[in-house]
């Protein structure tokens, strides 16, 4: 594989200058875990409590959430994790939000999104579904995108820091590796490659 990174370190390159800015660019990988499980048990037990929603019908809607944020996911990172502006400003923007993790993959403080960040996304995706979604819809599909997205930040740690026996996280380690150190312009499914293989950006086989 070619080489097309700076540092596999495991340590944090600095990227602010401000100390205040740096501090909340870095996350250790549970953090989202602490935030996010209670978030997902909260609007769980509302859908079924306040909501009255069948059994039934939360799973269906929860697998849909999960199956939304595996779409939302792919195109995240294919079209706005690695647009490259041209500007100045633009490419330090890029640098910032993913730029830094492609020269430095193995930065165990930037394997996660930082709160900074993943707390207004999901404000903002929640607001979203909430102008075509009921609240019994709502409070069944949004544990299951929350859920979607804390499997994908937790396996997107351990795929660069975990050692494999199963065949499927195997698999889906050399898939990450290959977009990190092989072609960047492919592989962008994370925690599933099934949008690779709809969108025709996968890997070739050889």
């Amino acid at each position: 594989m070619k080489k097309n990174y700076v540092s596999n370190s495991e340590e944090s390159v600095r990227m602010f200058k401000s100390n205040f800015m740096e501090f909340f660019s870095k996350v250790h990988f549970s953090v989202p875990l602490f935030l996010y499980v209670p978030v997902v048990l909260f609007f769980a037990i509302e859908a079924f409590v306040s909501q009255h929603v069948t059994v039934v019908g939360f799973i269906g809607f929860y697998l849909i959430g999960i199956a939304t944020w595996s779409a939302v996911e792919y195109f995240l990172h294919r079209f706005v994790f690695h647009f490259v502006p041209k500007s100045k400003w633009g490419l330090r923007m890029h640098f910032v939000f993913h730029g830094v993790h492609h020269d430095y993959p193995n930065d165990t403080k930037r394997l996660v999104m930082p709160p900074a960040v993943s707390i207004p996304l999901a404000f903002i995706f929640y607001f979203l579904f909430s102008t075509f979604l009921s609240k019994a819809l709502l409070w069944s599909f949004f544990p299951g995108f929350v859920s979607g997205y804390l499997f994908y930040d937790i396996s997107h740690y351990a795929l660069h820091h975990f050692n494999f026996k199963s065949e499927f996280w195997k698999k889906l380690k050399k898939h990450h590796m290959l977009h990190h150190y092989s072609d960047s312009s492919k592989g962008y499914g994370v925690s599933s490659k099934v949008w690779d293989l709809i969108m025709q950006s996968d890997f070739e086989k050889k």
